[in-house]
């Protein structure tokens, strides 16, 4: 199969270019791949297939969009929610029409007076204030001829939406440990915070927890690493609860390296979300193959981790003391963190492990390209079967055998 592979790559700051760029070369043990050019709106001729990799960034993830409305493909969504993606290709396109519109589609009259509120200024952008009640997906779903999602979360979101393509569950591969010196920013135990700082990873609850956790374990450090986002006011909130000046280490941006070496250096790695867009964190993978513990909030992808290698937190009105017990749990139980740590390290190898990813993208996609004829296939030879035991379409056996056969997508 010559495979058109659309996705951001490197040195593009994204999660989908990191993750295409372990991805591709293991692909390529497998299927002639032919990486498309930034920009281009067409598959290169001769091409077999096309897969494109779809989030929620328009500056990312557009000219993909673009292309995929042209020759429709196999998509990896890796954002269910995608109304960001949406504004920036309509309303940043100065097409405010598309944008009521496509509100108008998925939600209805009510979904395009609030575009219209939108549109007017009147109120907030919905995809910064309210982008999980209105996800968009349909604007990319009605152009995927199959979908490769990282959840049996996000695949329950998008049989919900109406989608009745093919939807395979592939998990997230990850990465291969590289050969770094850990950065160990302390010496007492270090609760590790990494990706873009603001709301929707709880900051504001991380910190109020840890405030506390440092009453009874003023050893303990939380270090926070990457990018603030505009608005969100770290500094006065650090001050509020005395974490200015201990207790806590700061940094910015950070290239891979230098990313591996902090990640390396922690004891503990704290992932909380919501709401979600229906993602998987590459941050909470490569926390994984470290052999890190993690603390996630219980939403989505999330949910779906073992619960010997994640604390789960739920997001509701004791998130804070929840999230404070698990923190002290970790930062006072050394053998707590060891098992937790084996267990996460485990789950990388056996449930992440790149190879094995990549096998599962190329029968995803080889069977994309036998399409229905494959499917047709083998339901011919599940009723020739039948027959020849006997079993009739009217035998209670008939309707097991259907059901077992829609639990795997066959049979629709």
């Amino acid at each position: 199969m010559r495979l058109a592979y659309f996705s951001p790559m490197p040195p593009e700051r994204t999660g989908v270019a990191d993750y295409s760029a372990l991805l591709l070369p293991a692909l390529r043990e497998h299927l002639d791949v032919t990486l498309v050019r930034r920009g281009s709106k067409r598959a290169p001729r001769g091409t077999d297939a096309a897969l494109y990799h779809v989030g929620n960034n328009p500056d990312a993830h557009a000219w993909i969009v673009d292309a995929m409305r042209r020759r429709p493909g196999v998509v990896v969504l890796h954002d269910f929610v995608v109304h960001h993606l949406v504004a920036g290709m309509t309303i940043g396109r100065r097409d405010g029409h598309g944008y009521l519109d496509t509100m108008e589609r998925e939600h209805g009259v009510v979904g395009r007076l609030l575009a219209h509120g939108v549109l007017d200024k009147r109120i907030a952008p919905l995809w910064e204030s309210r982008p999980e009640d209105f996800p968009l997906a349909w604007f990319v779903l009605e152009h995927a001829t199959g979908l490769i999602v990282h959840s049996r979360a996000v695949h329950q979101l998008v049989r919900a939406a109406g989608y009745e393509g093919p939807v395979w569950v592939v998990p997230h591969p990850a990465w291969p440990v590289p050969a770094v010196e850990p950065e160990h920013v302390a010496s007492g135990p270090v609760l590790g915070c990494f990706g873009v700082v603001n709301a929707s990873k709880r900051i504001p609850e991380l910190l109020r927890a840890f405030a506390d956790v440092r009453e009874a374990n003023p050893e303990a450090v939380l270090l926070l690493v990457g990018p603030t986002s505009p608005g969100f006011d770290l500094d006065r909130r650090l001050q509020r609860l005395g974490l200015d000046n201990e207790g806590l280490v700061r940094e910015g941006w950070v290239d891979e390296g230098r990313l591996w070496e902090l990640m390396a250096g922690v004891d503990v790695s704290v992932n909380l979300r919501h709401p979600t867009m229906g993602e998987t964190s590459g941050v909470a993978i490569r926390s994984l193959s470290l052999g890190k513990p993690l603390v996630v909030s219980d939403v989505g992808w999330f949910s779906e981790l073992p619960d010997d290698a994640a604390l789960k937190v739920p997001v509701d009105s004791h998130e804070v003391e929840t999230l404070t017990a698990a923190l002290e749990l970790l930062v006072e139980r050394d053998d707590v963190r060891a098992q937790m740590g084996a267990a996460a390290a485990r789950l990388a190898q056996q449930q992440h492990d790149l190879g094995r990813v990549a096998e599962l993208y190329v029968a995803a996609l080889e069977e994309a390209a036998g399409g229905a004829a494959v499917r047709d296939a083998v339901l011919r030879e599940v009723s020739r079967a039948a027959a020849d035991v006997g079993i009739s379409p009217e035998d209670a056996e008939a309707g097991e055998i259907a059901r077992r056969l829609a639990e795997v997508e066959l049979g629709r």
